[in-house]
């Protein structure tokens, strides 16, 4: 079984819950991104906080390790009741997580050169948390989130990760 993660555009953390998770964070109403009418990529195995972190690293030719920003939880809101039972109807019971990308994020990749994407995915490629089929399916993924930056920067729109366990 494996995580699966989905990234959208939304103005909002409001219109980001409708489509992600469903009407008003109703996880048992909601629908598909696709059903949802929302500008969205599948990426399954590509987590926000590490992985695409890496790419974001690297496409702004910085150590991993001085990230200052980092994705922040919009769904279920935070804080995670530690310690305590977690009942069957909790959101946080769901296997379904929001978490908005920082905006900067956002205008790194959108504004990542053409010609840097085969350098940014050759690095991207040899980080050990993924397992990418070749370097060709690495080089796709930087070109794929590279466009939905863009789409997302010129809407005005966040970028927002759907995590599904």
């Amino acid at each position: 079984m494996g995580v699966l993660y989905d990234y959208f555009h939304a103005t909002d953390h409001t219109t980001a819950v409708d489509q992600a998770i469903g009407p008003d964070g109703d996880w048992l109403d909601g629908t598909s991104l696709e059903e949802a009418g929302a500008d969205w990529i599948d990426a399954k195995g590509l987590d926000p906080d590490i992985v695409l972190g890496q790419l974001v690293a690297y496409a702004e030719a910085v150590p991993f390790a001085d990230q200052q920003d980092a994705p922040e939880l919009v769904w279920p809101e935070p804080p995670y009741p530690q310690g305590e039972p977690i009942a069957p109807d909790s959101p946080w019971d769901t296997g379904l997580i929001l978490q908005q990308l920082p905006d900067r994020w956002r205008d790194i990749l959108a504004a990542l050169p053409e010609d840097a994407v085969p350098m940014v995915a050759a690095q991207w490629y040899e980080i050990e948390e993924v397992d990418f089929a070749d370097y060709l399916d690495a080089e796709n993924a930087v070109g794929t989130f590279k466009a939905l930056a863009s789409r997302a920067r010129t809407a005005a729109a966040h970028l927002y990760c759907r995590c599904c366990v």
